[in-house]
């Protein structure tokens, strides 16, 4: 293991005591055990909690993310909790979770702005019910479609795929099209160009090619 890899895992095990490497059938890291927290977002109430979890963590993180799973079932499955078909949380929309990693880009941080947010607000519904402490994304396709729309600023479904296309393709190229929020100029000679660039280093154009073919934007 990498001097820097060894000094993020053992950052991270030193911040969540509760957590042990395990091993691991691939190039990547398994990190299973208690996970406990304590967390006030502005304007909210502290609580303090605890997850049986396991944690994937990709051999190319942070530019991968990490799979995130809760073991004892705490969480309900019923649709209602944010567990994704294959058990894992739904933590946020790839995009959203690539640019958290690029600003934080270890798995202290990933931790912190991922993994925590998601289990306050799991807690306090459990606590006193109601809504989810932050933004509800619906589940599936329509969430990340809808979540892309706010972080891109963009208005429809077909200027999410234009855009995701764009960063599929090579600056020089893509800065010939049209614009995908719809001023009527080539993507070079718009504002907007600088919002798509923000973007091109969270992840290559080739996960951008595969994720809009996968998530079926515009079809």
């Amino acid at each position: 293991m990498a001097a820097e890899d060894r000094n993020n895992v053992d950052q991270f095990l030193k911040d969540y005591p509760g957590m042990a490497i395990r091993p691991s059938r691939d190039e990547g890291k398994v990190l299973k055990g208690t996970f406990k927290f304590c967390a006030t977002p502005p304007s909210g109430i502290e609580i303090c909690d605890s997850y049986e979890l396991e944690i994937l963590v990709p051999a190319s993180f942070p530019r991968a993310i990490p799979m995130v799973k809760e073991l004892s079932r705490k969480i309900p499955r019923d649709g209602k909790h944010h567990i994704n078909a294959d058990d894992t949380l739904c933590l946020g929309s790839p995009l959203r979770l690539l640019r958290e990693l690029t600003d934080h880009p270890n798995l202290t941080g990933f931790s912190k702005q991922c993994i925590v947010p998601f289990l306050y607000a799991v807690s306090k519904k459990l606590q006193t019910g109601g809504d989810f402490a932050f933004s509800e994304l619906a589940h599936g396709k329509p969430g990340i479609i809808d979540d892309y729309t706010e972080l891109l600023g963009l208005k429809t479904d077909n200027e999410v795929h234009q855009a995701l296309t764009l960063l599929g393709m090579k600056r020089r190229i893509a800065n010939k099209m049209a614009c995908p929020c719809k001023c009527g100029k080539r993507l070079g000679s718009c504002r907007f160009h600088h919002k798509l660039n923000q973007y091109r280093r969270v992840a290559p154009r080739s996960w951008f090619k595969m994720h809009s073919k996968n998530i079926g934007v515009g079809n």
